[in-house]
């Protein structure tokens, strides 16, 4: 395979060319209710190559198998000829180097029958199915891949890795009389099937949560204190100042998103993405470009310090690339996005962050979130009272909704309790591929903020 890589960026008459090829041995399996809605395996090659001349813009283009290559890389430079700049597009410069990241299979799962896969999700579904005569509908599902990817530049880098991956996931509803309920689970990890069948999945705590949430409360509608556990509290750092300080692939973009030194939350807040952080989805030890991954601070006491870079956003910038480079499809080039998001720890307890609350609210994880324009919403999985600074009754979900910056001025806690998150977290944010991520965080508490609910 380097051979051919080599001799493809060798035929290119562009300026600059690189080539990223990846192999991906994948299966899905889904349940719905107990029946069996589909049992898939495939294997898919292909890539993307990626032109640029002097004075002229980008020329990329897609191939499915390696008998593409050699008409790719003519085809990417025509059209990179074809796009008139008025300045060249500078690339900031990465390590040339050649090098093999083959990571523990860990029970490689492309030897495991797909019958075997089939029976282990079958038998957490039904565990699911069974835990309540309440639980009257549910979906299961699994995936793991195997990903081999070659990236390959013309200034003479040569990078391989080999990587498996695995992700569950379960959503239940209950229903009592004209109450329904939903819950959802989900679990990852960058390994094989050895790691599935020593998992403690979390499938019977879905269903367990759909049920005790027939009987649960709304929140009544007002302005409360509120904790967030950690996956709540790392799906609103990954979906407001996470996106934010992803820098756009265009010129016009330069600007767009969060300014170095721009004052974004209270002094407790401290964040970043970490690219290189071990047994994470979101990790791997270079990009899409080939850039190495690293540790990039975000955020620090408050102030943007930092951004999430490709070759080109970070040479427009004057700052080096920060591995972050990422697609989520084989044939689709690469933007800046987030990998393993955090917040930094702070010091204390969950009890010291609820102690001293008369009334507040606590959420725990997040199923939905969304941020646009400089405001967010993000709808817990599930909520409790804080009362006379104790973790009271359930409630049902609620909504957290506001201006973001107004709302992360109002941080006014941070425990020390930090630990990353297990879920199958993954972005979708540039288009319909699911793009992996990992979020970390420790519990967080927010001055009063409005909160909705029943309103009677």
């Amino acid at each position: 395979m380097k051979d051919l890589l080599r001799d493809a960026l060798r035929s290119s008459r562009a300026d600059y060319s690189d080539i990223r090829l990846e192999r991906v041995w994948s299966t899905a399996i889904g349940f719905r209710g107990s029946r069996l809605e589909g049992a898939t395996t495939a294997m898919e090659e292909g890539g993307v190559v990626r032109c640029l001349n002097r004075g002229r813009g980008w020329g990329i283009a897609g191939f499915q198998g390696t008998g593409h290559l050699r008409s790719a890389v003519v085809r990417a430079h025509e059209l990179s000829l074809a796009v008139p700049l008025a300045g060249s597009i500078r690339l900031a410069d990465i390590p040339v180097q050649e090098a093999d990241h083959t990571a523990d299979l860990d029970g490689d799962v492309r030897g495991i029958p797909l019958s075997e896969k089939r029976k282990l999700l079958d038998q957490l579904n039904q565990e699911m199915l069974a835990t309540d005569r309440r639980i009257t509908e549910s979906w299961a599902g699994y995936e793991d891949a195997v990903t081999e990817r070659w990236i390959a530049t013309s200034d003479g880098v040569l990078l391989h890795d080999l990587r498996p991956s695995v992700r569950l996931a379960a959503g239940v509803m209950a229903r009592q009389e004209n109450f329904v309920e939903r819950a959802f689970e989900s679990w990852a990890v960058p390994g094989g099937w050895h790691s599935v069948v020593a998992a403690d999945h979390p499938f019977r705590a879905a269903a367990r949560r759909a049920v005790a949430l027939l009987a649960a409360p709304r929140l009544r509608a007002g302005l409360y204190p509120v904790v967030l556990d950690p996956r709540a509290a790392g799906a609103l750092m990954h979906q407001t100042i996470g996106h934010l300080c992803e820098a756009g692939r265009a010129a016009r973009d330069a600007d767009a998103g969060l300014r170095p030194g721009q004052r974004v939350a209270s002094d407790l807040l401290t964040m970043g993405d970490d690219g290189r952080a071990s047994g994470l989805t979101g990790s791997r030890p270079f990009d899409d470009e080939g850039a190495p991954t690293q540790n990039t601070l975000l955020v620090q006491h408050g102030a943007v310090v930092g951004r999430l870079h490709t070759r080109e956003s970070a040479a427009r910038a004057g700052v080096p690339a920060t591995g972050n480079a990422r697609t989520g499809a084989v044939g689709r080039p690469a933007t800046a996005r987030l990998t393993n998001v955090y917040v930094s720890n702070g010091k204390g307890t969950l009890d010291d962050l609820v102690r001293g609350i008369r009334l507040g609210v606590y959420l725990g994880d997040a199923v939905a979130g969304h941020a646009a324009l400089g405001r967010f919403s993000l709808t817990s999985g599930w909520g409790q009272v804080i009362r006379d600074g104790r973790l009271a009754e359930l409630v049902k979900p609620v909504t957290l909704s506001g201006g973001v910056t107004d709302t992360l001025l109002r941080l006014d806690g941070v425990a020390g309790d930090f630990h990353w998150s297990q879920l199958a977290s993954a972005c979708r944010r540039d288009g319909p591929s699911r793009l992996p991520v990992a979020e970390g965080a420790p519990h967080i508490r927010f001055e009063p903020l409005a909160i909705g609910g029943e309103t009677a």
